[in-house]
């Protein structure tokens, strides 16, 4: 390979598709589940796919870390303990330690072999790996939820790869009512939903699984992603009942770094585009 070489990923609902530059491959492995790919490009930093999707690159990634992890936690009144399905790069898992509050976070991913690349490629995403509070399972997500005990969790984070493969029961009604049946009264389930610009209708769909597993009340938040499809990314929260009370004071006096989550950001992403609101409306 050549730094004129280039790694496209096309995206057939759009008939769009995203390009990077690369200098060359710098690892490849075939997981029991899926196969990962590391690439260096010329102004990204690294890249990892999977089963050749785009995950994730250095230069972008805290997007979508910081907004799957720290809306959700300025949210829940006093999070303690939370899980996280997925996220073997653990970038969320650091994300959601910044918070002195949380007593526990469990991370619980298929694949091994994720964390094991993140750590020699990314490691700066695995830097709280070694936290006390910190307890990183490779087993399966949706057994995991199953077997939790009821009421013991107070937030989810389900951060998944699109729904296929491994992860494609992670998007359906037996999965949530796990995720319901685990979480506490005030608990919020929070996961990744893909682009509402391509794909509204995968979210309208998320939260009508949401609402067969016991789930009552729903927020949706978009943010910029620039190495997924469309650039334009979301997560979407869901309760079993009552609001979604941002803390916002608590957000303005975090004690910690954010690269792209504020408390203004929080209340801007709150506010959804005329398009995306009236289709989830309907």
């Amino acid at each position: 390979m050549t730094p004129n070489d280039w790694h496209y990923e096309p995206f057939e609902p759009t008939g769009s598709a995203i390009g990077f530059r690369i200098k060359g491959k710098l690892d490849e492995v075939q997981s029991p589940f899926q196969k990962i790919e590391i690439y260096e490009s010329t102004d990204w930093g690294n890249l990892m796919l999977i089963d050749g999707a785009m995950m994730l690159t250095t230069r972008d990634n805290f997007f979508y870390h910081e907004m799957i992890a720290h809306p959700v936690l300025f949210t829940h009144p006093a999070p303690k303990r939370v899980v996280i399905i997925g996220g073997g790069d653990c970038g969320t898992l650091r994300e959601v330690l910044k918070h002195p509050g949380v007593e526990k976070a469990t991370q619980c991913d298929i694949d091994e072999q994720v964390t094991r690349m993140a750590e020699k490629y990314f490691p700066e995403l695995c830097e709280s790996n070694g936290d006390a509070r910190a307890d990183i399972l490779w087993d399966d997500g949706l057994a995991y939820m199953k077997n939790c005990e009821p009421g013991s969790v107070d937030i989810v984070i389900v951060d998944s790869t699109d729904p296929v493969g491994p992860a494609e029961g992670l998007f359906n009604a037996a999965f949530f009512a796990d995720c319901a049946r685990a979480l506490k009264d005030d608990g919020i389930l929070v996961q990744q939903s893909e682009s509402p610009l391509a794909l509204l209708d995968l979210i309208k769909e998320m939260r009508v699984e949401m609402g067969k597993a016991g789930f009552t009340t729903f927020e949706t938040l978009p943010f910029p992603q620039p190495c997924y499809p469309t650039g334009w990314w979301s997560v979407t929260m869901a309760r079993k009942s009552g609001g979604f009370d941002f803390r916002e004071a608590d957000a303005r006096a975090k004690a910690f770094d954010t690269r792209y989550y504020t408390a203004d950001i929080h209340i801007g992403a709150r506010h959804l585009p005329p398009f995306v609101a009236d289709a989830l409306k309907a």
